[in-house]
């Protein structure tokens, strides 16, 4: 149950970094009570996933999918760079957060 606290978490942070975005510096009320509200959920969802998931490994894994998450969601939404070395770049972090997930403690 702690990854998937712990992925939701992460797609939360995808949330809320994409949000920055549409808040224009914080001064559009709804799209910064949105994306505060995502904020505050991604952080309680990735603390509770510590509980049973290594710290350094949780954290790996939550920034890593909101990293990946961003940079494609950037792509798709706001027309950001797919030059084929930045996907590879991403594909090595997608490698990274399995490859922890593969060798974590945590059978869950």
């Amino acid at each position: 149950m702690a990854w998937v606290l712990l992925f939701v978490a992460g797609v939360l942070e995808i949330a809320w970094a994409i949000g920055l975005k549409y808040t224009e510096g914080f001064t559009r009320l709804w799209p910064t009570v949105a994306t505060g509200a995502a904020m505050a959920a991604s952080i309680v969802l990735l603390g509770i996933a510590l509980r049973s998931i290594p710290v350094g490994t949780g954290y790996a894994v939550w920034v890593g999918i909101g990293a990946t998450g961003t940079a494609i969601m950037g792509m798709y939404l706001f027309g950001e760079s797919r030059e084929p070395l930045r996907l590879v770049c991403l594909g090595l972090i997608v490698a990274g957060v399995v490859g922890l997930r593969l060798v974590s403690q945590d059978p869950t």
